[in-house]
């Protein structure tokens, strides 16, 4: 594998740069995605609403494998971070909607909490993208 064959998408938030991470990486036939929240930019949406946090998050994973040319249906892998067993039903809902047509595998991890108190789910997503020219 060259190192072409590495490619790396910013996003918006801020912790990208504190960290010195990418948004999205993709290596050889995977497309990575991981830490996404319900921030963009400086505005966390669906402040106290762990639904509206896990669409807006997976929203924004989306968005970010779209930039290699890839859609929901080429999800693979889903991970949810929860900062409460309270909303497991709430962000699993959201998941529902956007993932019952691809099914991709699923992680639920009730996790400790996050650096940002208001922040109620973490995603991350791994996509295929085939056959992939190097």
């Amino acid at each position: 594998m060259t190192s072409d064959a590495v490619r790396r998408v910013q996003g918006t938030n801020p912790w990208e740069e504190i960290l010195g991470s990418a948004r999205a990486v993709a290596a050889g036939d995977r497309v990575l995605v991981a830490g996404t929240t319900a921030f963009r930019g400086d505005v966390l949406y669906g402040e106290g609403d762990p639904y509206e946090q896990a669409k807006v998050a997976f929203t924004s994973a989306l968005e970010a494998i779209g930039a290699f040319g890839l859609g929901i249906e080429s999800v693979i892998r889903t991970r949810l971070h929860l900062a409460h067993a309270r909303d497991v039903d709430a962000a699993g809902r959201a998941h529902k909607e956007l993932f019952d047509a691809v099914r991709p595998v699923t992680t639920l991890l009730v996790v400790e909490g996050f650096v940002d108190s208001r922040v109620l789910v973490s995603v991350e997503l791994e996509a295929f993208r085939g056959a992939v020219d190097s």
